[in-house]
């Protein structure tokens, strides 16, 4: 198999159909399966992914109970794909399936591990535009991600990637957390973005306010060293005033107020306390690292002999 086509489905009993015709007539060069994950779908996406699934032998479902969220979706999907490189797309026509053969091109071109797609303009509701900028200049300075790079739902990872991603079995997936924790071969290409044909966004601030929190506490030990950072600065800065202030007491230069001192025992007080609670929170960070099923290394697979194997 040479590529699978992960989609999630939410409400989309009107667009899930058509974009997998148009999958079946723009992708004839190559072996591909169509992976659908219908995540808890409140319309009548179910009942059109099955008829889908019945007429194409190679198109799956896999409905969910509830509604989980796209990357949980997302990784299920991702858990089921046997192809050699997997696309993700989202299910509301905004991306053209025959842009899938861009990023395939891309990818075997520059032999990249995973591509990721931009938009010249995107077509977004300004508030779905806002999130995306939030949630990449945080996981710019969290995750390390370049800052040229726009992280777009509409992707292509190759398998050796995808056999890492899925070793994750929290119950909060970031896939391009997960992403950058496997692999820095990551290559973009321009393609088209279209408006919704149907239906509106599933964007929502609780979705975003989610999204937030899992880059922020989830995937980085950041937040807790930058908490760290500023009781070191803060009981840093109280020595020193202190030290100054006792230096110009001893010597009659000073005599501090009682509401100067007050302010410095506070302040003093206060960086030592977020200092100890940064140093605390460095050893549970790291034990949940140590627990999130994330991979310590990743070996990168190469066309080459075991030395061993000329003594056998």
């Amino acid at each position: 198999m040479e590529l699978s086509i992960v989609i999630p489905v939410y409400n989309s009993e009107r667009t899930i159909g058509p974009l997998v015709e148009r999958l079946q007539a723009c992708i004839t060069q190559h072996t591909f399966e169509v992976v659908l994950v219908n995540d808890g779908s409140a319309d009548g996406s179910e009942a059109v992914c099955l008829q889908v699934a019945e007429k194409y032998a190679n198109v799956r479902i896999i409905s969910l109970r509830r509604n989980f969220g796209e990357f949980n979706a997302v990784m299920c999907g991702l858990n089921q794909a046997k192809g050699q490189y997997v696309v993700i797309i989202d299910d509301d026509f905004q991306n053209p399936p025959e842009a899938i053969l861009t990023l395939l091109t891309e990818a075997t071109v520059g032999n990249y591990d995973v591509v990721y797609s931009y938009y010249a303009q995107k077509q977004h509701h300004w508030f779905r535009n806002a999130g995306s900028w939030l949630v990449n200049a945080l996981t710019t300075y969290s995750l390390g991600k370049p800052r040229d790079l726009y992280l777009s739902s509409f992707k292509l990872i190759r398998r050796e990637v995808v056999d890492e991603i899925i070793k994750y079995t929290g119950p909060y997936p970031y896939i391009d957390g997960l992403i950058f924790r496997v692999t820095a071969n990551i290559g973009r290409v321009e393609v088209p973005h279209h408006s919704r044909t149907e239906g509106r966004s599933n964007y929502t601030i609780r979705k975003l306010v989610a999204l937030f929190l899992t880059v922020f506490i989830g995937y980085s030990l950041w937040p807790i060293r930058v908490f760290t950072m500023v009781g070191v600065s803060l009981f840093g800065l109280g020595v020193m005033t202190g030290t100054g202030l006792w230096i110009g007491w001893l010597t009659d230069l000073i005599n501090p107020a009682g509401w100067v001192m007050v302010s410095w025992a506070i302040g003093t007080a206060t960086g030592l306390q977020l200092l100890f609670l940064g140093v605390l929170g460095e050893y549970l960070g790291k034990l949940f690292m140590a627990y999130s099923g994330l991979p310590t290394y990743v070996e990168k697979k190469l066309n080459h002999r075991n030395p061993t194997d000329d003594s056998q």
